[in-house]
C-alpha cells in the first residue's frame, strides 16, 4: 500500500511510527492531542504531515528546556525534580510531623483497646453498640479478635439486623487503626436484592 508521508491519517501515522525496531513509541491519543494543540502547523486538521510533525516535536522538546540548554543543565533539572519529589514523598509519609495527628486524649483507653475488640466497640462506638451483648455476640467478637490478631477464617450466621455488618465494619477499623493488619478488604452484599 502506497502512503504519502505528507498526508497521513492519524491511525496510519501511529502505525508507521510504531513499526520501527524500537516497537511502540506513541499511542493514538498522544498524536490526537498534538494535532489538537498545533493543528495546521502539522497538517490540515484531519491528516498529518509526518515531516512537519517530526520537526514540531523536535522544537517542542527543545523549548521545554531553558535557552542555552546543555547536558549539565538537564542533569541539574533532573536532580532538582528528584529532590522535590523526594521532599513531597517524605512530607506525605510523615503526617504526624505536620501536626495533622494529635496525641490521644486518653492514652490508657487507647492501649487497653489494642488487644480487646469488645472494649474497642464499647469505648469508641458507644452510640452503635449501646445494648447488652448476647452470648452469640461475645462468641463472634472472640472469633473476630482471634482472626484479626492471629489470623484465620470463620463463618458467622446470625439473625437479620443483629449487627453482623456493623461488627465486621468496626473490626476492619480496629485492625487498621491498631496496625493488626496491613491490608483489609470487606466483602458483603448491598441493599439491592433480586426479589421474587
Amino acid at each position: 500500500m502506497k502512503m504519502d508521508s505528507r498526508q497521513l491519517r492519524v491511525a496510519d501515522a501511529v502505525r508507521l511510527l510504531n513499526s520501527t525496531p524500537l516497537g511502540e513509541v506513541v499511542q493514538p491519543h498522544v498524536v490526537y492531542r498534538h494535532l489538537n494543540r498545533v493543528a495546521y502547523k502539522i497538517g490540515d486538521g484531519r491528516r498529518i504531515d509526518l515531516m512537519r510533525y517530526a520537526a514540531w516535536l523536535f522544537h517542542a522538546r527543545r523549548e521545554a528546556f531553558e535557552p542555552g540548554w546543555t547536558e549539565t543543565n538537564y542533569e541539574a533539572h533532573k536532580e532538582a525534580t528528584n529532590t522535590r519529589s523526594r521532599a513531597q514523598s517524605e512530607s506525605s509519609r510523615d503526617i504526624a510531623a505536620e501536626g495533622w495527628i494529635h496525641e490521644p486524649r486518653n492514652l490508657e483507653r487507647k492501649d487497653a483497646c489494642r488487644q480487646s475488640f469488645r472494649l474497642f466497640c464499647e469505648q469508641y462506638f458507644q452510640q452503635t453498640f449501646h445494648l447488652v451483648w448476647s452470648q452469640d455476640h461475645l462468641k463472634v467478637i472472640g472469633k473476630i479478635e482471634t482472626a484479626v490478631i492471629d489470623g484465620g477464617l470463620f463463618a458467622m450466621a446470625m439473625p437479620r439486623g443483629s449487627g453482623k455488618t456493623t461488627l465486621c465494619e468496626t473490626a476492619c477499623l480496629w485492625a487498621l487503626l491498631y496496625g493488626h493488619r496491613e491490608f483489609i478488604a470487606l466483602i458483603g452484599s448491598d441493599d439491592r436484592r433480586e426479589l421474587g
